[in-house]
């Protein structure tokens, strides 16, 4: 996971959404010190060292094929750890690593599209699907425009990674 999404997901109080059990959730050092820039008291430094589900990657050779992307070092990063781990997922924001990732064939997700399909709005097949009010996304506060909720053509360049 890159360091935007984490800290926006900490900062909205739904960074528990991505917690499987059994799938560890691999921030890569160089993404925490990027993000220890805040401060050592800032929530999403905090919410690493508190949700042992979160696990420190180490820093990684960068392959040449992501280095030609010119990224920065996080999402670099984030790539690097994703193609060592086969059949992982990079969680990332930015456009030109997201296309990196799939000249490399990394699926991604961003983080609207965490909150998109975590919030009950995305692909349910079921539009009286009901929320589960004992998950991190009941008590989570925004609002998803009707549009996006019925899959509009812009929502759906969205789910696809196309529209950020």
């Amino acid at each position: 996971m890159n360091a935007s999404p984490l800290i926006f997901l900490t900062e909205i109080g739904l960074l528990e959404v991505l917690r499987q059990p059994g799938v560890p959730v691999l921030v890569p050092d160089v993404v925490l010190a990027e993000v220890s820039r805040l401060g050592p008291n800032d929530p999403a430094i905090q919410a690493v060292q508190c949700s042992p589900w979160i696990r420190v990657a180490p820093t990684l050779a960068i392959p040449d094929a992501v280095l030609v992307w010119d990224l920065d070092a996080g999402e670099s990063a984030v790539l690097a750890v994703a193609l060592e781990q086969p059949d992982s997922m990079a969680i990332l924001d930015d456009q030109p690593a997201r296309r990196c990732a799939q000249v490399l064939n990394i699926q991604t997700q961003g983080t609207l599209g965490l909150v998109f399909l975590g919030s009950g709005s995305g692909d349910t097949g079921s539009k009286t699907r009901k929320k589960d009010p004992s998950s991190p996304w009941a008590a989570a506060k925004f609002f998803i425009p009707q549009e996006v909720r019925t899959g509009t053509s812009r929502a759906r360049s969205i789910r696809e990674g196309e529209g950020d």
